[in-house]
């Protein structure tokens, strides 16, 4: 067992084994759709990606950055050169791959222009939809975010980029205002991603 959790690579690998026993002994019970099965890999997918992109999130608002002032000075290049980088690069990728999944998922589901209008441009949809799409928005902006502020300016702040001093610690704190943001848009999402499959049973 130890070969296993030892090793990243081994111990997610095994947890894949481990998804796929669990099909099988679902597919054994009788249930199997199987016009279904692509749409819940494809969910499956989406909550996976939005998993790493919010967990990273809260970790860098709840963890890194509350205790950077407690870290000696001498320390910190551990955290800006090696954990920060590594971090951003999940962070941003699990962005990425949140949008075009639930983008994919919305679409394979035939509420994908109901969801982005809200109802606005001609098409009517349910409560769900309405749920779904704000969430969705909300999810955009923080993806939108991610990408065109907190990444740039995280680069010229860890140093991935040449920059002075004045502008790193501009940088820096824009970065870190933005990430304060997706935090705070996170909660509301989220409400709206669950209400939409729960409260109004959205397909």
């Amino acid at each position: 067992m130890g070969a296993i959790l030892g090793n990243l690579t081994r111990t997610v690998i095994a947890g894949l084994v481990l998804v796929v026993a669990v099909f099988f002994m679902y597919y054994s019970y009788g249930d199997f759709v199987a016009a279904d099965f692509w749409k819940f890999i494809w969910r499956w997918a989406h909550v996976l990606s939005g998993v790493m992109w919010i967990g990273i999130l809260w970790y860098f608002n709840f963890v890194q950055i509350p205790n950077m002032g407690k870290i000696p000075d001498e320390q910190k290049p551990a955290i800006g050169k090696v954990i920060a980088p590594a971090a951003l690069f999940w962070f941003r990728w699990g962005a990425m791959l949140t949008l075009v999944t639930g983008l994919g998922l919305a679409s394979m589901n035939g509420y994908i222009m109901e969801a982005i209008t809200l109802g606005l441009g001609g098409v009517e949809p349910t409560n769900g939809h309405r749920m779904i799409g704000i969430g969705m928005w909300l999810g955009a902006i923080m993806w939108f975010n991610v990408w065109f502020i907190i990444w740039p300016n995280q680069k010229r702040a860890l140093g991935i980029v040449d920059a002075d001093a004045d502008s790193k610690a501009k940088s820096a704190r824009t970065a870190m205002l933005f990430s304060r943001t997706n935090t705070l848009l996170s909660f509301p999402m989220l409400f709206a991603m669950v209400a939409a499959q729960n409260l109004y049973q959205l397909s």
